[in-house]
């Protein structure tokens, strides 16, 4: 998507970047859960990250927990907020899925 574009379908979103809670209409760019930026040739980011990461992933997720708080006031206000929430659940299920295991 050329930059034009995205700002375009950007400033269709109220000032932190979303439609209602989570429910962006349809075409619309989820900047919280699907940001396109994020995704290249049908590889999304975080998907790359866990692989190479391995052991690691859960403190990069932690990291970003920790960052997206950190600046929620200064920068995107709420949509800072849901995306640290988006790395808690994250981090919840493969924290879930680690202790699950060792049952």
């Amino acid at each position: 998507m050329r930059h034009e574009e995205f700002m375009k379908q950007r400033m269709r979103f109220d000032e932190y970047g979303h439609y209602g809670e989570n429910n962006p209409p349809s075409g619309a760019v989820d900047m919280v859960n699907k940001p396109p930026h994020y995704n290249k040739s049908g590889i999304e980011c975080i998907d790359a990250i866990a692989a190479a990461t391995d052991d690691g992933y859960e403190y990069y997720l932690q990291g970003n927990i920790m960052k997206y708080i950190w600046r929620y006031r200064y920068k995107n206000g709420t949509e800072d907020l849901k995306k640290a929430r988006w790395y808690l659940d994250k981090l919840i299920t493969e924290v879930e899925g680690y202790y699950d295991d060792e049952s």
